[in-house]
Parts: structure tokens; C-alpha cells; sequence
């Protein structure tokens, strides 16, 4: 929980840079969705701390996640909130570093008695120079029909 939804990505980068799945779910409404870059759908809070604290302990470990445009629509008692992230340091699959990304996390937040909590989170990268993904061979390849 936070007390209002500006805190929300402050307090989401800070649990992420100290390597805190604990501390990141804490976030979340305890029936909380949330899909990542790749369509895994965790479907509560635990779920959700399980994939981030294995994460930030492995291909994540040395990571900086910064905020970079952060926008958000109060709509009373619900906020929805797009914050623009680039992640660097990310370990690749052959133990090197994978380049630096961008991706987009949109987060629903909750009103609640006491503080706001977010019971939705969808994370999408951003890839540069393309409209939209074509399925082919069995995997996906960015495309741009422009």
C-alpha cells in the first residue's frame, strides 16, 4: 500500500533496486493480476512475489529499473497509472549483459481504507521502429507495415 498514487512507481523502483519481491508485492491487493512482458499472468499477491523475488535474485540481480514519464488519471477511488521504465544490467542467457530495454507498466490502483494498493499491472516493451508483432515459425518477430 501507499498513501496516494504518485508514491506507487517511487515506491515500486525502490523495492525493485533493493531486490525485495517481499516488498514489491506488498503493493498489490492480495487477488492482484499481473501479466509481464511475455503473457505469464500471476493471479495474486504470492504469485507475484514468487516470480519477482526469483527474478531479482537471478537474470535481475543487478538491474536498474528508472522511471522515466510517469502518468496518471485519478479517477476517485481507482488511478491508473502508465509509467515509461527502462531496464539495464539485465543478465542475458549466455551470462553476459543484455542491452538496455524500455518498456511501458500500466498499474490499476485501488482506494482503499487505508492507503492505495494495486490490484492490476500489465508490463509491455517498447520496441522502437515497429506496429506490432507477427507470429511466424513458431515465434513472434516485430514488425513495422509503415
Amino acid at each position: 500500500m501507499v498513501p496516494s498514487p504518485d508514491a506507487f512507481v517511487p515506491a515500486f523502483t525502490s523495492a525493485w533496486m533493493v531486490r525485495d519481491g517481499r516488498a514489491l508485492a506488498a503493493l498489490f491487493a492480495e487477488d492482484a493480476d499481473f501479466v509481464n512482458v511475455v503473457g505469464i499472468w500471476w493471479e495474486d499477491r504470492n504469485a507475484i512475489e514468487r516470480a519477482h523475488s526469483y527474478a531479482l535474485t537471478s537474470f535481475f540481480a543487478e538491474t536498474r529499473l528508472a522511471a522515466g514519464r510517469v502518468k496518471i488519471r485519478d479517477l476517485g477511488g481507482v488511478a491508473v497509472i502508465h509509467a515509461r521504465m527502462a531496464l539495464s544490467g539485465q543478465r542475458a542467457p549466455d551470462g553476459g549483459r543484455a542491452q538496455t530495454r524500455t518498456t511501458i507498466l500500466s498499474f490499476v490502483l485501488e482506494r482503499r481504507a487505508n492507503g492505495w494498493t494495486c490490484i492490476s499491472a500489465q508490463n509491455t516493451d517498447v520496441v522502437p521502429g515497429t506496429e506490432t508483432q507477427v507470429a511466424q515459425g513458431g515465434g513472434l518477430r516485430a514488425e513495422d507495415y509503415r
